[in-house]
């Protein structure tokens, strides 16, 4: 069979033109590969891999590395592996650069690969240094005083590049960052620092390649001391004799050194707390805190303190009261200090009185007082208001008489028995005036008188009274109709005489005496 030449020439050349396109098409992949470069970043000291071929599996049969453009020299720090990777040990930052590779591959094949190595350092060298009113301790923290101004400095060194940031963690707040920059150093400052400002300030640096991080830290206390003075105060204990007093003086950083008085105790804490006897207190003594703080000057101490006083129970000695009746008892204890405890107690043996259905006990600032209900003969005898601090005991007598219901008519029988005689009396006395209501003594009285020349005043009521009608002569009546009491005056001889003339003169010579006495003298009323 014959087969014209020109169409099988045809075909071969497209079977030709496709294999050429195919080994084209593969030798353009290939060649692609090494325009994409790789970036491997390591740290000074690092074992470091650069990559070459990884499209397959094949292992390449020759493979050389370039580096900036020029051939790299292999030796005891540098190694090609069989997969044709560049193995650096120690790496330095003279290792730095753009790596080429190029892999001869079966069948004819070659691979090239760029690999980009970054050598990065640090953060190294990081810091944080506080200056201003600062004070160094031996432990390495720093001090300064409230109201200062503090200065802040970070630094650290770190390659390519690096972020710094001043961070602080203190009472109020954790891992705050206060300023943060690119750079070698960072500054910050505070002014007017306060207690809040106390607390750990921190320097942070971040390699921006790396991603390494490195701080330093350090602790600033912040000393101050409180407006106030310190607070002394007292509590009572289970031994009445005992009294335990307690300084505090809150608010002061550090804690300040407190010593209570004469009694030696001295100790470093914002509480110092001791317990005295009663044979260490008296009246009158002072009982003293003082607090010594680093920021004050030696002899400029704060303190408070406070001057004992003995109890001293007031109140009325003596009380009354009837039985089945109430009674109250009022004791006064404003004097002691400390405060002391006061209780009622009755009799000799001072029991203590426990309020119930028979006594009540009531307080009312200073006053304690005490009622008794239901009083009978078996309450009356001696109470004692006892008020005890730790200085001394003192007591207030107070004596209860009880007396019985009955007596109490007593003094109103007596009283209606007096003003019923008082009333009588008076009755007597009026009816006896009444009786001699015409006879009124000018001079002498009633009765005789001793001068031998009494007068007599006699009233004579014209309408009821007819006993002088005959020896008073009468004034004509007034043009009224009414009649004129008439007063007569005349003169009577004394008792003595008028006996004797009585005896010696008839009858009709007294009626002849009578009516030849003196003119009489007539007042018209």
């Amino acid at each position: 069979m014959f087969i014209p030449w020109e169409p099988c020439r045809r075909v071969i050349m497209t079977i030709m033109v496709f294999i050429a396109l195919l080994q084209l098409c593969l030798s353009a992949t290939v060649s692609g590969q090494a325009s994409t470069e790789t970036a491997v970043t390591a740290s000074t000291g690092d074992i470091v891999l650069l990559p070459c071929y990884t499209a397959g599996n094949a292992a390449p049969s020759a493979t050389t590395w370039r580096k900036d453009g020029g051939e790299l020299v292999l030796g005891q720090r540098l190694s090609v592996l069989p997969d044709g990777s560049l193995n650096i040990q120690g790496v330095h930052p003279g290792d730095e650069g753009s790596y080429l590779c190029t892999s001869t591959l079966p069948h004819n094949g070659s691979f090239q690969a760029a690999v980009l190595l970054q050598v990065t350092s640090g953060p190294d060298d990081v810091s944080i240094s506080i200056t201003g009113s600062v004070t160094p301790l031996s432990n390495g923290t720093l001090l300064t005083s409230r109201g200062s101004t503090v200065s802040f400095n970070c630094s650290g060194s770190s390659y390519p590049s690096q972020e710094l940031t001043l961070a602080f963690s203190g009472a109020s707040s954790s891992n705050d960052s206060l300023v943060s920059a690119s750079g070698a150093t960072l500054a910050f400052r505070i002014e007017n620092i306060q207690p809040g400002h106390q607390g750990v300030y921190s320097c942070r640096a971040h390699n921006n390649i790396s991603h390494q991080r490195a701080n330093d830290s350090k602790l600033l206390l912040v000393y101050y001391i409180p407006d106030r003075h310190p607070d002394c105060m007292w509590t009572p204990t289970s031994n009445s004799s005992d009294i335990q007093f307690s300084c505090t003086w809150f608010g002061a950083y550090p804690p300040p050194k407190l010593r209570w008085g004469d009694n030696g105790v001295f100790q470093e804490t914002d509480s110092l707390t001791v317990t005295l006897n009663r044979a260490l207190l008296s009246e009158g003594k002072t009982v003293k805190c003082t607090a010594q703080h680093q920021l004050l000057s030696p002899g400029a101490e704060k303190s408070c303190g406070f001057t004992l006083k003995a109890p001293y129970p007031e109140g009325d000695p003596l009380a009354a009261a009837l039985e089945d009746s109430s009674v109250t008892l009022t004791c006064i204890e404003k004097t002691s200090l400390p405060p002391a405890n006061t209780t009622w107690r009755k009799g000799l043996q001072q029991d203590l009185i426990v309020p119930g259905t028979k006594y009540m006990l009531s307080e009312d600032g200073p006053e304690l007082k005490l009622t008794i209900l239901n009083v009978s003969k078996d309450d009356e005898g001696v109470y004692f208001c006892r008020s005890e601090n730790p200085v001394t005991v003192r007591e207030l007598e107070v004596y209860l008489t009880v007396r019985k219901a009955s007596s109490a008519y007593t003094g109103a029988i007596i009283g209606v028995f007096i003003a019923a005689l008082i009333v009588g009396s008076t009755a007597v006395v009026a009816k006896t005036l009444y009786g001699s209501r015409h006879r009124i003594c000018l001079g002498g009285g009633f009765g005789h008188v001793n001068d031998d020349r009494g007068d007599v005043l006699s009233l004579v009521e014209s309408d009821d009274e007819q006993v002088f009608q005959d020896t008073v002569p009468q004034l004509p009546p007034l043009t009224n109709g009414n009649h004129t009491t008439l007063v007569q005056i005349h003169r009577i001889p004394s008792s003595d005489q008028e006996d004797a003339e009585t005896a010696d003169t008839s009858p009709q010579q007294q009626e002849d005496t009578v009516q030849t006495h003196e003119p009489e003298d007539l007042v018209t009323f």
